[in-house]
């Protein structure tokens, strides 16, 4: 787990070490990257049905804290 992000964990075992929601290997940086490409919170869990869209929200607040 991340200090203040409870869904979002750092492990070097784990993609690289790259910032992934928790028990997942899907990266806040590929959930950023389906964002931009306009998909929606909602899309992009019907997508990947074993996120929630806080996940997607904690993946925004993440990337948003760390810029």
């Amino acid at each position: 787990m991340v200090e203040g992000h409870p869904r979002i964990n750092i492990d070097p075992k784990i993609m690289v070490g790259q910032p992934c929601i928790k028990g997942t290997r899907i990266t806040v940086k590929h959930i950023m990257n389906e964002l931009a490409i306009g998909m929606s919170p909602d899309e992009i869990v019907s997508q990947y049905p074993h996120l929630t869209v806080e996940d997607v929200q904690a993946a925004m607040t993440y990337a948003a804290r760390e810029k």
